[in-house]
């Protein structure tokens, strides 16, 4: 593990948080929450991924609020107030500075729930993401009002590499769900597809307070490492003066 730097930052009016191993990398990865904001959980993935060698700038969804000071019925508001078209647009700005001010070479994209259903959805619309990594995302059949961009249909447009974390006992994206998504993306011509699913885990299982449940602490225990894994070696992949991205 690398020692690293870690902090809140303002990216173009936008609240964020950065980690990076200390004399800064060529690569990196955008991070996008659960509806627990950026709380400690998240603080920690970030921390990971830069101790993997990584730099990584996480998107707040909720303008500096999370689960370190708010409750659960106060996100899940701001949760379901969110503008699909909105947020991607602030996941741009995070990314142009990525290239931009950070002056990075590749860059991918990893969500979780919430999160994991954007960056679906953002790997099909900015064909400079690297890869693509959605943590259980929360793809729902009865679609909420908010979710103006179908993720499973927008998954077929995705030319980076995905791998998708699925939970087998998931209670918000359904099998029939799953089985649609797993087959759009095998059927991309471009861009390797890997999916995990991990059976008896909870829709969340890598998050902490989930671990209560040794189905769902084991399935993060093997999961993460192979996660860190495919985003370093499809970053290094995606960087321009380290070769070519995989095309699966």
């Amino acid at each position: 593990m690398n020692d690293i730097e870690a902090e809140r930052i303002t990216v173009g009016g936008l609240s964020a948080f950065f980690a990076r191993p200390l004399g800064r990398s060529r690569g990196g990865m955008l991070l996008l929450p659960m509806i627990t904001g950026i709380g400690a959980q998240v603080r920690e993935y970030a921390e990971d991924i830069a101790g993997a060698g990584l730099t990584a700038l996480v998107w707040d969804p909720f303008d500096g609020v999370s689960d370190d000071d708010a409750p659960r019925e106060r996100l899940a508001e701001l949760m379901n107030g969110l503008d699909d078209e909105a947020c991607l647009a602030e996941m741009r700005t995070l990314l142009d500075h990525m290239f931009g001010e950070l002056e990075l070479e590749a860059v991918g994209v990893i969500g979780w729930c919430l999160g994991g259903r954007y960056a679906l959805i953002l790997g099909s619309r900015d064909d400079r993401l690297a890869n693509v990594v959605a943590y259980h995302p929360s793809i729902h059949d009865r679609t909420p009002p908010n979710h103006t961009v179908d993720a499973v249909d927008s998954a077929a447009r995705i030319a980076a590499p995905v791998m998708v974390l699925h939970a087998g006992a998931d209670t918000v994206m359904s099998p029939a769900t799953f089985g649609r998504l797993q087959s759009t993306l095998q059927n991309r011509e471009s861009g390797a597809t890997v999916v995990h699913r991990y059976p008896g885990a909870e829709h969340g299982f890598s998050t902490r307070v989930r671990h209560t449940n040794p189905v769902n602490a084991a399935a993060y225990a093997v999961s993460w490492p192979q996660v860190l894994a495919f985003a370093a070696a499809t970053v290094r992949a995606g960087d321009t003066r380290g070769g070519l991205r995989p095309s699966g």
